[in-house]
């Protein structure tokens, strides 16, 4: 299985430990093509190559993937971009939000039927999620 992990950059790298925890996870069940994105010393900088270069290898990843796991915590145009364009070409969608007292996801993420939304509290159970969207092929 080809998984694309969509989490921010450049919005900020707040979740980077999350990332790199789930992308590590989500390698007992095939390729992560977007490792990078849990590389705890990347910074909101980015990587080290032009704009361009990272649009077109990332939309690349996207299309070869067979699922899109996006931790939507972060608001980030990207991780928004990646999701509506996943959907848009019919891949199957997993939206995970960190619960927090107060803190909302936009509604457009939260409300749309065709998204496999779910908040957890504690990494365990974000794992939990991610085992049974994987186990189910990613039905919702």
């Amino acid at each position: 299985m080809k998984i694309y992990f969509s989490g921010s950059i450049r919005g900020g790298r707040s979740f980077k430990e999350i990332y790199n925890q789930l992308i590590n996870h989500l390698k007992n069940y095939g390729i992560v093509l977007t490792e990078h994105i849990g590389d705890v010393n990347l910074t909101e900088s980015g990587e080290n190559i032009s704009d361009e270069d990272i649009f077109n290898r990332d939309i690349k990843f996207l299309v070869d993937s067979d699922i899109l796991i996006a931790e939507v915590s972060t608001p980030s145009l990207g991780v928004g971009y990646e999701i509506a364009l996943a959907e848009k070409i019919g891949k199957k969608i997993l939206c995970l939000h960190k619960y927090e007292e107060g803190k909302k996801i936009s509604a457009v993420i939260s409300g749309n039927p065709k998204l496999n939304f779910k908040s957890y509290t504690e990494i365990d159970e974000a794992k939990k999620i991610i085992d049974e969207f994987i186990n189910n092929n990613g039905k919702r």
